[in-house]
């Protein structure tokens, strides 16, 4: 699916941009790494918490500063960055993840409660966003404080993500795989209602954004669950390792033959 947001051509009269865009075009690839990568912050959360005993303060903590230093490279960029865009998206799938699961399992909030407090907080961080900058296009990303709108949401919906995507599996008992596939669905509606019936393209892609994240988690569960929880039983090491191989692949295709980098803009706009 490709639902290229609309894209703003204008600034202030003699203000000059500092930066070309940060993000990548939205392309298939765009949409295949994402789910990837969503899959990721599932797994390898469970993989560090589980298999590696860390615990989930131990492993919030380290991934939580893993996603700061790259963060920051993310930042102090000037243009978009295949590898370092990629590992961040990694990186804060897992800390959203880790995010929705200390306040489940250490905190004892319920899933129901996690899935609205994380739909305020990105409704919030929606609001915020367009009243300071009029647009939510993932194509204007040409400044800091636009990047920082931009990766707050991100959080934000890995941390929904997550929270829906277990509520609707475990504890409404659809099970992973039916969950991935309603998920699945309401994707393929939100594109058919963008190419058909015009639904605004950046509103599109953000209810799209948003229903990856459970999806992604829905599938990771499905192959790394015991045969006896519902799932196939690979793994998070197994599974966690295969997307993460796939992600490195893709990254690496795109790196090299810049299909999704975005058109580059004029530097100064008067």
């Amino acid at each position: 699916m490709t639902m290229n947001a609309q894209r703003e051509t204008t600034a202030a009269p003699g203000r000059r941009r500092q930066m070309l865009n940060k993000v990548p075009d939205v392309t298939i690839f765009f949409w295949v790494i994402k789910i990837l990568a969503t899959t990721v912050g599932e797994t390898a959360a469970d993989f560090l918490n589980t298999n590696l005993h860390l615990g989930l303060t131990g492993t919030t903590g380290i991934m939580g500063v893993l996603l700061i230093i790259s963060l920051i490279f993310q930042f102090r960029a000037k243009r978009y960055v295949p590898g370092i865009y990629w590992l961040s998206v990694v990186l804060i799938s897992v800390v959203g993840t880790l995010i929705t699961d200390n306040l489940t399992d250490n905190f004892g909030i319920a899933l129901e409660l996690t899935t609205v407090i994380f739909a305020i907080a990105l409704a919030v961080t929606f609001a915020a966003w367009f009243a300071s900058e009029k647009t939510l296009s993932i194509h204007t990303i040409y400044t800091t404080r636009r990047e920082g709108f931009y990766w707050l949401t991100i959080l934000f919906t890995f941390a929904l993500g997550t929270a829906a995507g277990d509520l609707t599996a475990e504890k409404l008992n659809v099970g992973y795989w039916l969950s991935a596939v309603i998920f699945a669905a309401l994707i393929g509606f939100v594109a058919l209602a963008h190419f058909t019936l015009k639904l605004n393209a950046v509103l599109a892609f953000w209810i799209a954004y948003i229903l990856t994240r459970p999806l992604g988690a829905s599938l990771g569960d499905y192959l790394s669950q015991a045969r006896g929880d519902g799932g196939l039983g690979l793994g998070t090491v197994v599974t966690s390792a295969l997307f993460l191989i796939t992600i490195m692949v893709v990254v690496i295709y795109l790196s090299v033959t810049k299909k999704d980098a975005t058109a580059p803009e004029a530097e100064a706009v008067r």
